[in-house]
């Protein structure tokens, strides 16, 4: 799916579900979707995962990460909810692998579109676009800053290796070479 389609979708969906503020109530979004939320302990390597049957579904996120992360992991999760759930009668299950921002072998190549759909989408939902750009308006932030990438994670409640790479990717901070 175009980026541009999932930002679309993001806002849609938080507009629909009373999650369109900062930060963005991700657990009231996930509510709203009908998916329960649950923290368990999954080990070092599985961040979260996502069972569907119907159109309920329930999110596990790893109980040993940080907030942040936890907060991007349901959010991900939504993502694949929203963009790669069958509604059918069979049960459906997505885990995701703890993922790291460090490139690898898969990610250069998008070989797993699904998950880089959900990655996309998931940085919408908790950093949507529009709201983004109403926070660095309402705080008069020079993205030069790395104090204000900083406090854009702060408000959002994300990590800031998130933030960046969410600005980058709306083309708001040029990327490091």
């Amino acid at each position: 799916m175009a980026r541009h389609n999932l930002e679309e979708r993001a806002e849609k969906a938080l507009r629909a579900t009373e999650g369109y503020r900062v930060p963005v109530p991700i657990h009231l979004v996930a509510q709203r979707l009908n998916l329960t939320l649950e923290a368990a302990a999954l080990g070092d390597k599985i961040s979260g995962m996502l069972v569907v049957e119907g159109d309920q579904g329930a999110i596990g996120y790893n109980a040993a990460h940080a907030r942040v992360r936890q907060r991007f992991t349901i959010s991900h999760e939504i993502a694949h909810y929203l963009l790669h759930a069958r509604r059918s009668g069979k049960a459906q299950l997505f885990i995701d692998k703890q993922v790291t921002y460090r490139r690898d072998d898969q990610s250069p190549a998008g070989v797993n579109r699904e998950e880089i759909e959900a990655n996309q989408l998931g940085a919408a939902l908790l950093m949507p676009r529009g709201l983004v750009r109403q926070e660095i308006r309402a705080q008069d932030l020079d993205l030069d800053d790395s104090e204000a990438i900083d406090l854009l994670a702060k408000r959002f409640q994300v990590s800031t290796a998130a933030m960046s790479n969410r600005l980058q990717n709306l083309r708001m901070l040029a990327y490091e070479t």
